[in-house]
């Protein structure tokens, strides 16, 4: 597949770039995407909920009222959980909730996610750029000119460049990623990918 490169101005270079059939064509594969996205969920999980149960809670363990003959239920001392202020039964203690995906489902997830992009014409090359210094204003020019202005984006660049980081930083539906970097949630949670003409090399590598 071939498709146009544009400049930062929005004017088609006459360039064209090739996307790798093997990662932008596959079938996607529905269920790897959902084990994937299901990790990456999972890993940023804190798991550090906790409530206190019976014998942590910071109270007398003298019984309270005789064990039978009170005409009400049987409990023991003030930390019951059936008291007010007593311990919680079954509640939460910290865990880890992440799980292992193999590393070629990763992969395959990751092509699937920009092979559903690649059907939905919804990745736009533009030749390398960088800003002269961090501006929001220029960032948001650059995607009026692109005609993506309003919509979720994600901007792939081949490494790190912090002004077009920073120019972007401030803007809510705008996220930006290194080819490195990129996972499969990222692509599916943006609605459009603006990728940088040598971006396209290191990802056909995938």
């Amino acid at each position: 597949m071939e498709i146009d490169v544009y400049n930062i101005k929005g004017v088609s270079t006459g360039k064209k770039v090739t996307l790798n059939d093997s990662v932008f064509g596959i079938e996607p594969n529905d269920h790897v995407i959902y084990l994937n996205v299901k990790q990456y969920m999972a890993n940023k999980r804190q798991g550090t909920a906790k409530a206190k149960e019976r014998s942590e809670i910071s109270g007398s363990t003298r019984k309270l009222g005789r064990q039978k003959g009170g005409g009400g239920a049987r409990h023991g001392d003030i930390n019951s959980p059936v008291m007010v202020g007593g311990g919680r039964v079954f509640g939460p203690k910290p865990r880890d909730y992440s799980f292992k995906v193999n590393k070629k489902e990763k992969t395959l997830a990751r092509k699937s996610a920009l092979s559903y992009k690649a059907k939905e014409n919804a990745i736009t090359v533009v030749e390398d750029f960088t800003f002269e210094a961090p501006k929001t204003k220029e960032f948001l020019a650059l995607t009026k000119n692109l005609k993506l202005e309003g919509k979720k984006l994600l901007v792939v660049l081949p490494e790190n460049n912090a002004n077009i980081y920073l120019s972007a930083r401030n803007l809510q539906k705008t996220g930006v990623t290194t080819v490195s970097e990129l996972n499969t949630y990222n692509v599916l949670d943006a609605a459009h990918l603006v990728v940088l003409e040598s971006s396209i090399n290191a990802m056909n590598n995938f």
